[in-house]
């Protein structure tokens, strides 16, 4: 007689999966718990780059010894470029992904480096790895959002519908980006950008895969959403002083709402740039709820 024990990983993980699935089948309420489950694992998971950088950003904070011969940013920047590394090697990230990551990174590190130089904010502590008054880790900060969002598309299995012509996103995301640096001269029009984004994105539908069913999320309200767990997560690593704004100098403090709307617009900037590499697929076929 075959035991568990000699069974393959891949068999017993089968079959484990289809006990749980038989009990989340039992009610509704057991089968949305199950369901909520897997939403929270697979988000985990998508954002696996980003959540180890918050946790280096945190926990070095934390336990940094005083007088190390290695500044501390200059340990994010190791950690992080070994995390990137690890999971290419692991095959967690594809080099399709890795890819999308350089762009961020090179399109965070140029608005870092005009923002600081205006005192949007600062990078209180010193390193060897810099450039300017930019340590070399904030571009992975920016390519953690650019990891997520490709990671995210594979895990669910997302399809779209309703999605705008590559040009008109492609437009909206340049008039985003130059706004992020020319209201410092001109007026913000973020009002009207968030007019446009509504516009082009309004009627479009994002369909994924949680547990066994199709699901399916206004595009606008998937990307608010992605914007507030990213506005939650600058909390975090401002209390990890990555960066402080003005008001944070002496005595952290919450980062304010009004945050929410600038990394809303980012993800807009950060969909378009996702899709230069990976184009949106549609949803096939109709979708019954």
């Amino acid at each position: 007689m075959i035991t568990d024990r000699r069974l393959p990983l891949e068999a017993l993980g089968r079959r484990w999966m289809a006990r749980a699935e038989a009990w989340a089948d039992r009610s509704v309420l057991r089968g949305a718990a199950y369901e909520l489950l897997w939403f929270g694992l697979k988000q985990g998971w998508a954002c696996l780059f980003g959540g180890l950088l918050l946790a280096l950003i945190v926990g070095t904070f934390l336990w940094w010894p005083d007088g190390a011969p290695l500044a501390r940013y200059d340990f994010l920047v190791l950690g992080a470029l070994a995390t990137q590394a690890a999971m290419l090697a692991l095959r967690l990230e594809s080099w399709e992904e890795a890819r999308v990551i350089f762009l961020f990174h090179v399109a965070g590190t140029v608005m870092e480096l005009f923002k600081t130089a205006h005192g949007s904010w600062v990078y209180p502590e010193g390193s060897v790895l810099r450039v300017g008054d930019v340590p070399l880790f904030s571009g992975f900060m920016y390519a953690a959002v650019g990891s997520y969002i490709a990671r995210v598309q594979r895990i669910f299995h997302i399809r779209v519908r309703g999605y705008p012509p590559f040009w008109t996103t492609a437009v909206l995301a340049a008039a985003i980006y130059v706004n992020f640096f020319a209201h410092h001269w001109l007026s913000d029009i973020r009002i009207a950008l968030f007019a446009a984004t509504a516009l082009l994105f309004g009627r479009g539908w994002f369909w994924f895969t949680t547990d066994r069913r199709r699901r399916r999320m206004p595009l606008l309200v998937g990307y608010l959403l992605v914007a507030l767990f990213i506005w939650l997560a600058e909390n975090l690593a401002t209390f990890g002083r990555a960066w402080t704004y003005p008001g944070q100098a002496e005595v952290w403090e919450p980062v304010g709402l009004e945050k929410l709307g600038s990394w809303f617009l980012l993800m807009i900037v950060s969909v378009v740039l996702v899709s230069i590499v990976h184009r949106p697929e549609p949803e096939p076929g109709p979708v019954v709820d």
